[in-house]
């Protein structure tokens, strides 16, 4: 497994890899890696002959800078699971190299409406900061294929937007939550919670399941209100929201009829913010 820690290394690495028609395949990661990370490479290599990791914090995407500092970086247990899951490269570059010092950084595109409701509520920017790090890692990879987990299913959307804002020639494929035997989905954040908030943090599983066990039971409005109540009356656990979306404008349901809806929710867990999401097939 080749690291790089620059874009002329990594480039001069691909450029006769796609002169021979490999497929690049690219999977951006913000490091502190689990098992939902390593479903994606390998899902990667099933769509491609290349498969290329980012590990990169990105600090445009930060709203908070406490969250920025405390973010997980275990940079050599990474690099060990990444070389037993088969990736070819790791491109691990450092802030300078993606923000040279003195370079023009103004960036704000038109990501749609969906890029201020749900997450864009709570962290304000936020996506901008994430399509931005993305354009720049698309940039250096120029890669056949991206992908991306369903669990930041907001992100993954908002991904997209920015791909037609550029007419990217990029498959994205998003790929699905991967989650702990109890239900928890995976996540680098999931670190922090303490025994008790470990225990409290599967309400956000439970009531999402709730929804889907029981979408044609209720009306939506009474799907939520139950999905909800999970969250009453449990110390340490603060609702941001829950809500069932379309999954094309993350506006909310107003029929069960739509296609392509999810449940969505975000709550804070002890001092840990978590995201959860179910998509929901309907029978």
């Amino acid at each position: 497994m080749e690291i790089f820690k620059t874009k002329a290394a990594l480039k001069a690495f691909l450029q006769p890899l796609k002169a021979s028609a490999k497929k690049i395949a690219l999977v951006p990661t913000m490091g502190a890696l689990h098992n939902g990370h390593i479903s994606l490479i390998k899902l990667a290599q099933q769509n491609a002959d290349i498969i290329i990791c980012s590990i990169f914090v990105n600090p445009t995407q930060f709203t908070d800078p406490k969250d920025l500092e405390k973010y997980p970086r275990p940079i050599e247990h990474d690099l060990a699971m990444l070389a037993d899951a088969g990736c070819n490269g790791v491109f691990m570059p450092n802030v300078d190299e993606m923000y040279p010092t003195g370079a023009d950084e103004a960036w704000h595109i038109d990501l749609g409406n969906a890029e201020f409701l749900l997450e864009g509520e709570f962290r304000k920017g936020h996506y901008q900061g994430v399509t931005q790090i993305v354009k720049k890692l698309f940039d250096a990879v120029e890669p056949d294929v991206a992908m991306f987990g369903q669990k930041d299913f907001q992100q993954v959307l908002m991904i997209k937007n920015m791909l037609a804002y550029f007419k990217l020639p990029i498959t994205i494929i998003t790929c699905p939550i991967i989650r702990e035997d109890d239900g928890l989905a995976m996540s680098s954040r999931n670190i922090h919670l303490s025994p008790e908030d470990r225990k409290n943090s599967l309400v956000l599983s439970k009531s999402l399941q709730f929804v889907i066990d029981h979408f044609n039971e209720y009306s939506l409005t009474e799907l939520e209100s139950k999905a909800k109540s999970f969250y009453d009356n449990i110390d340490g656990v603060e609702l941001d929201y829950f809500t069932i979306a379309n999954g094309d404008t993350l506006e909310p349901a107003k029929s069960k009829d739509e296609n392509n809806l999810v449940a969505l929710v975000a709550a804070k867990v002890g001092s840990t913010r978590l995201i959860d999401n179910m998509i929901i097939n309907k029978v």
